[in-house]
């Protein structure tokens, strides 16, 4: 239960060290991996949505006010970091927001 507590107030150290404690116990605890959108920078988060969207690279650049380029190589920064490979990737890991759907 304090893992679970923990994990609702973000105090993931806290949440790792009941785990720990858990399994030395005899309990099975699952390491739980962050969500996407928490492996992601805010900067990084919304590039990848809007590439997630279908933009292309100059249109999330014109958006952003950014290279197309520099969007390119956040791109290839952002796969890594969730274990894709591909735009269309994106789509299935960051759901369509109202944030970014204008």
């Amino acid at each position: 239960m304090a893992r679970e507590i923990f994990d609702a107030l973000g105090f993931a150290a806290w949440s790792e060290r009941a785990r720990l404690e858990l399994r030395s116990a005899g309990e099975s605890s699952p390491n739980r991996d962050p969500d996407a959108r928490e492996r992601l920078t805010p900067h990084e988060l919304s590039i990848a949505q809007l590439a997630a969207h279908g933009l292309t690279n100059r249109e999330i650049g014109q958006r952003l006010y950014l290279s197309h380029r520099t969007v390119s190589t956040h791109l290839h920064r952002i796969f890594p970091k969730l274990g894709i490979s591909s735009r269309g990737d994106l789509a299935a890991l960051l759901p369509a927001s109202d944030e970014t759907a204008d």
